[in-house]
């Protein structure tokens, strides 16, 4: 293992001889994983295309959902070729239930770029792999750790969050140090099984590191953590005051998601209206609502999920085909 950095950690375990300590937490932490890890399909494969596909769909999407998808994306599209050749249309259709159907866009997108500018094989470097649609650091590194096996750094949500909490005194829950700090951390105490230690920390997040209620008292390394008070804390999230717009009590992107799924329905019969639209999302639906629903289907279209042309001097709406 590299020797670490000094950091500012106290007050924290590691306050002296910092790289000896971090050494014992690491191989704890490691140990307890590897009796006791969940079996994710992804954990079971080392196909860059699959773990891929597997990180775009766990974006914003429970590893439930995922866990039952993912065989059947695979199914339809077992590789870049496949995906590449398949219309927008056919993409989104397969990717029903996974909501945010912009992601599935943007893996066609990159799926066409691989077969034609690197022979349907996924680039392995940081600065080609942030080049693709869909594709920012994090995924950047997942797929290089994951598929690749390369040592880098992975910091998702969860690990920004462990590595806080077990480096850092923090006060609340909700507290975090920066992602350019977390980053920066993440390499220094990176050991040669980064693919195991990355996925451990992710382990422990989803597990017992919980956002709102850790499980400190469950937690296998909590002798080492710094911050293992906040087991003991009552939850006092603080409500989010970034809020998304509702139309009759619901968000917009559920709305989005219902007109996707209308399109789906469509099954290569061509388009739908924009007032029958209207009327297969809500039933309710009236003619003042149309600039609501044209400002939905707008953003849609400009993510590159459906598409709005005339017809017969009506507004119709499709989902994207190329």
């Amino acid at each position: 293992m590299r020797k670490c950095k000094t950091f500012d950690l106290s007050p924290s375990p590691f306050p002296k001889r910092e790289g000896e300590k971090i050494n014992i937490l690491q191989k704890q932490l490691l140990s307890w994983y590897r009796k006791n890890k969940t079996v994710f399909l992804w954990r079971k494969t080392t196909e860059p295309y699959e773990i891929l596909v597997s990180e775009i769909m766990l974006q914003q999407t429970q590893v439930s959902r995922v866990q039952e998808k993912l065989p059947l994306f695979l199914k339809s599209f077992p590789d870049f070729q496949s995906l590449a050749k398949a219309t927008k249309a056919e993409v989104i259709r397969a990717w029903r239930g996974m909501g945010y159907n912009n992601r599935a866009v943007r893996l066609n997108e990159l799926a066409k770029i691989v077969v034609e500018q690197y022979d349907s094989k996924l680039p392995s470097t940081i600065e080609l792999l942030e080049e693709l649609p869909g594709i920012g650091k994090y995924t950047s590194h997942a797929v290089l750790c994951f598929g690749f096996r390369k040592r880098v750094p992975v910091v998702d949500v969860n690990i920004r969050r462990v590595l806080s909490r077990l480096f850092w005194k923090m006060k609340k829950p909700d507290d975090l140090k920066s992602d350019k700090e977390i980053w920066s951390f993440a390499e220094q105490v990176l050991p040669r099984v980064a693919y195991t230690w990355n996925q451990a920390l992710m382990e422990l997040g989803g597990r017992y590191c919980k956002a709102g209620k850790p499980k400190c008292n469950e937690c296998p390394v909590e002798q080492f953590c710094s911050s293992q008070h906040l087991g003991r804390m009552k939850n006092d999230r603080r409500i989010s005051s970034n809020k998304e717009k509702l139309w009759y009590g619901l968000p917009n992107r559920i709305w989005r998601g219902k007109i996707v799924e209308a399109l789906r329905n469509v099954n290569g019969q061509g388009s739908i209206p924009l007032q029958k639209l209207g009327k297969t999302i809500k039933q309710d639906f009236t003619r003042n609502e149309t600039l609501w629903l044209e400002s939905l289907v707008k953003q849609l279209a400009k993510d590159g999920v459906a598409k709005i042309f005339k017809a017969n001097k009506t507004l119709n709406v499709a989902l994207a085909e190329e």
